[in-house]
């Protein structure tokens, strides 16, 4: 199967522990790898954040990182890429029209949005992961919140048209469906897996005192 990877702001290849670098890196990095080592021609598309970037990079797991050019060759916060997304999803839809992937998995909400921009003309599937959803930032942050306003509004959007939601947890389902989206018929659990060679009972960690 030809599988698309979108993670706007998370590439697998990013050093671990900036401000917008962790979890869905390593997330996105070790699912992309694991397809493709069960063969699976994987593809992970993200934004071009550096003008020294080559436009393909291989993982070593045979899946291949492609840099979009949307928005400037720099970093910038994610709460801030959200008026790029036009122009990476129909950077997207040129690519698959050259190269048309059988299922496109978005990662984040401004993934779905590049996604489903990408997607529509050529009636690509798209399954959306959302990794956080704004509805709970916006509860716990409040006023320190910096998610565009938009936000809870294009999630509720993209969990009604995309092929498929995969929720990490069924609390996640609780709150899709305090949105309004039909969990029942759109919203499958499929939970964050764990390296279970590198994390398990038993392993040896710091003395904890006493």
């Amino acid at each position: 199967m030809r599988i698309a990877m979108v993670s706007e702001h998370a590439s697998p290849l990013a050093a671990l522990g900036g401000v917008d670098a962790g979890g869905q890196n390593v997330y996105v990095a070790r699912l992309s790898e694991e397809l493709a080592r069960r063969g699976h021609h994987v593809t992970v598309y993200t934004r071009r954040d550096a003008v020294t970037l080559p436009e393909r990079v291989p993982l070593p797991g045979g899946a291949v990182v492609e840099h979009v050019p949307a928005g400037p060759p720099q970093s910038v916060p994610k709460d801030e890429l959200l008026p790029h997304m036009a122009a990476f999803g129909a950077h997207l839809a040129r690519a698959w029209g050259r190269d048309r992937p059988d299922v496109v998995h978005a990662h984040f909400w401004m993934s779905g949005m590049a996604s489903q921009l990408g997607a529509r003309p050529h009636g690509i599937p798209v399954v959306q992961t959302f990794h956080a959803l704004g509805t709970v930032k916006r509860r716990h942050q409040a006023w320190r919140d910096t998610s565009p306003p938009a936000r809870i509004g294009i999630e509720r959007q993209l969990a009604g048209t995309c092929e498929r939601v995969l929720a990490t947890c069924s609390d996640e389902v609780a709150e899709l469906a305090a949105m309004g989206v039909r969990t029942a018929r759109r919203v499958s659990v499929v939970p964050c897996g764990v390296d279970a060679g590198h994390f398990r009972p038993g392993a040896a960690g710091p003395a904890v005192p006493p």
